[in-house]
């Protein structure tokens, strides 16, 4: 069948799956905007408040589903401000689709109107990317970019396509998706002998994963090798969901901002096996030190990683959950009853609690919202000491229930990854908690929410600074404080109001109870919270930068000394 390229890119998206897309059209992707007015039916498509919103909720569809996450933009600045929600993607393995359209391929490299090298501008930052010239080959470059996002180790992909490409015809013959089986080993017999007989041979196991185990399907999987082993599991900040965190063996996340036990964990385990993370630096903290006494083992999709940040004693490589199902059927059932209780206690010594003073505190707020919300919500965080705080205590159960960007740290992330969870999960509960400088990067956002009836939930934790760089001013500058006091004469109630949002200001907890409840109970329109609370409260523990997890900061006495 003939058809003209816009007309087969949409059709490549049915083949796909796609039943939601968001973007922002422009003068180079008319012609698949045509297409989208044509295909209305069968492909929803949410017109954003700005491309980087379109890209951040591309992006929360991905995490929250498995799925791949589709956005578009046209060419020069629409193409360019997809760039920091690609880059999000990319540093936390997420499959997207960015598609934008150019110039005319007559118009290439003449500096025309809103011409930018898009695919040289991701090149850094893509799984992979393609420059589409004709209508030909829109199909195939299609085919190949989903799997490609979704194969592996997941990843974002951009398809720039040349106007007249879109205009052009070809043939179309459409295909049934090739079947992406990421059930793989690299490694072989000889690995995984090494892995087994470290783990037989261990009296202090200690069992981290990462992202890679949400991205692989592997919680059930993680759940049988920490009960196979009878081992503690921690959690870095992109695996929280992948082990339930009620569960007695868990010991709170990881890093510079992980709990006392786990630092604890880390420093007297004589074995840690690290699942599907990568060994970032604020996982890892000083790497001189970091389990310093223990046999580590890397199991990880990407054989990049193997060595890359920290030196390994054994790994295996591939797919997390075909690895894990290979160990649970060769382990023999352990248990370590003397290192299972000493976890016990050193949690129950060093709660993961905020010890500053006042009647409105963030762990507080926190677990309120947690207890409205329930175990089903998907929450959402902006970046900074509020991301920290719901990572401590929201208590996440469920894998892809927790979207935050910890690689890239990207601010402004919350609202729009809320829209695509919401989109992708009409019927749940999905909670943004961000701060009141994120909250003012892309509250646009919220007019897209209110205009497409999403009912999300924006918590700004507001207290007139920007709260983690003021921390380390406080801690490390003198209390040199530039630029990091707000200051803003925002009225945050009328400025959600403006834009179609519901909105309360809370001062204590009798309001915050409120006004949970009535936004957890409205299903038509967005919600902000604005939650007024004191510029000085920290995120505790802390290990700062360089220095060893081991000795975490676990509180700041009055007079400003430090408690390890």
């Amino acid at each position: 069948m003939i058809k003209n390229g816009a007309d087969i890119v949409l059709e490549c998206l049915l083949e796909q799956g796609v039943d939601t897309v968001f973007g922002y059209p422009g003068g180079a992707i008319l012609n698949v905007y045509d297409a989208f007015y044509k295909y209305s039916d069968k492909i929803r498509h949410i017109l954003t408040s700005h491309e980087q919103g379109a890209a951040h909720a591309a992006d929360g569809y991905a995490r929250s589903t498995g799925k791949v996450g589709v956005c578009v933009a046209t060419s020069g600045p629409g193409a360019t401000n997809l760039v920091t929600g690609i880059a999000t993607a990319y540093m936390d393995s997420v499959p997207i689709i960015a598609i934008t359209c150019n110039v005319a391929n007559s118009l290439l490299g003449k500096d025309s109107f809103q011409e930018v090298d898009i695919v040289g501008i991701t090149m850094p930052v893509t799984k992979h990317n393609f420059l589409v010239k004709s209508a030909e080959d829109i199909a195939p470059v299609f085919r190949k970019a989903f799997k490609i996002a979704a194969s592996g180790r997941p990843g974002p992909v951009l398809i720039d396509i040349t106007k007249d490409a879109t205009a052009g015809e070809a043939e179309y013959i459409k295909e049934i998706p090739e079947r992406i089986d990421n059930y793989k080993l690299e490694s072989g017999v000889k690995d995984f002998d090494k892995v087994i007989d470290m783990i037989n041979k261990s009296e202090r196991p200690l069992i981290m994963a990462g992202g890679g185990v949400i991205a692989s399907g592997a919680s059930k999987e993680l759940k049988k090798l920490q009960e196979t082993v009878d081992a503690p599991v921690t959690l870095a900040t992109m695996g929280l969901g992948a082990f339930p965190a009620s569960d007695p063996a868990f010991t709170g996340l990881i890093g510079m901002h992980g709990s006392k036990t786990t630092s604890l964990a880390v420093k007297n385990c004589d074995l840690l096996i690290n699942i599907g993370s990568r060994f970032s630096d604020r996982v890892i903290c000083d790497p001189d030190t970091f389990a310093r006494n223990a046999k580590i083992v890397h199991i990880d999709v990407d054989k990049a990683e193997i060595n890359k940040n920290i030196f390994v004693d054994a790994k295996i490589i591939g797919d997390a959950r075909a690895a894990l199902d290979e160990l649970n059927k060769r382990l023999r059932r352990k248990e370590h009853p003397d290192w299972m209780k000493q976890i016990a206690e050193w949690k129950n010594e060093y709660p993961v609690k905020y010890s500053g003073e006042g009647a409105f505190k963030p762990d507080d707020i926190i677990n309120e919202i947690r207890r409205q919300a329930g175990d089903d919500a998907y929450l959402v965080t902006d970046v900074g000491q509020h991301q920290m705080w719901a990572a401590q205590f929201f208590g996440v159960e469920k894998p892809r229930h927790f979207l935050s960007s910890g690689g890239l740290g990207t601010m402004g992330y919350g609202v729009g990854a809320a829209i695509g969870a919401q989109a992708a999960h009409p019927d749940s509960v999905v909670v943004n908690i961000s701060g009141d400088g994120c909250f003012h990067m892309n509250l646009q956002e919220l007019s897209t929410a209110a205009t497409q009836k999403l009912p999300i939930i924006d918590v700004v934790m507001n207290n007139n600074v920007l709260g983690m760089v003021r921390q380390w001013q406080k801690l490390f500058y003198g209390e040199r404080f530039s630029s990091t006091t707000l200051n803003k004469p925002t009225d945050y109630e009328m400025v959600a109001k403006g834009l179609g949002a519901n909105a309360f200001t809370v001062t204590n907890m009798d309001e915050l109870r409120s006004a949970v409840s009535k936004a957890v109970a409205n299903r038509t329109q967005p919600t902000v919270i604005n939650c007024l609370i004191d510029q000085d409260y920290n995120v505790l523990p802390m290990v700062p930068g360089g220095e060893s997890i081991e000795e975490p900061i676990i509180e700041i006495t009055p007079d400003g000394k430090e408690v390890r």
